[in-house]
């Protein structure tokens, strides 16, 4: 039988390191560091009225499968609501993207990012908190965002004011 160096890995509902970024509740699932920075996988809540406000990033894909619930995707392309079963792909490029959730339910997405490296800015930006657990996201005033744009773009993203696609 042939030796592999590296095992399987598996993770237990609610394990895995878990942050809030902006009002949603992102659990990193496989990270960079897991995947020789080929791939991340985030499993996220997003609460009512949650959803990442504007931001574009070129040199990495992220995909979004829902579980569960429903987000509204903004895109320089227009609109679309993603409900359950529903799969989004943002292709690399630089597409100036967000999303909502208009709903009263949380919704569940599976994000995939293609290379690895959002985690390690959700990781810097977020705050540590229990599985499931939500807190209020944090006020967007204009220094806040200026410095929010200035740590994504050490980690290849640009970050929009919240009315931009409007």
């Amino acid at each position: 039988m042939e030796q592999h160096s590296k095992r399987p890995v598996a993770l237990a509902p609610g394990e895995g390191k878990t942050i809030s970024v902006v009002g949603d509740t992102y659990r990193i699932l496989v990270s960079g560091e897991d995947t020789a920075g080929a791939f991340a996988i985030i499993d996220m809540l997003i609460p009512p009225g949650g959803g990442p406000g504007p931001h574009a990033h070129a040199a990495f894909e992220e995909s979004f499968y829902v579980l569960d619930g429903e987000i509204e995707v903004k895109s320089e392309f227009g609109t679309y609501v993603a409900t359950q079963g529903a799969f989004v792909r943002i292709p690399k490029g630089g597409v100036v993207h967000c999303f909502r959730n208009k709903t009263q339910q949380t919704a569940h997405l599976l994000c995939t990012v293609v290379p690895a490296g959002l985690e390690m800015f959700f990781t810097e930006i977020g705050k540590p908190v229990a599985a499931g657990q939500f807190l209020p996201p944090p006020p967007l005033a204009e220094a806040s965002l200026k410095k929010l744009q200035t740590l994504a773009e050490k980690y290849g993203q640009q970050v929009f004011p919240p009315d931009y696609l409007q």
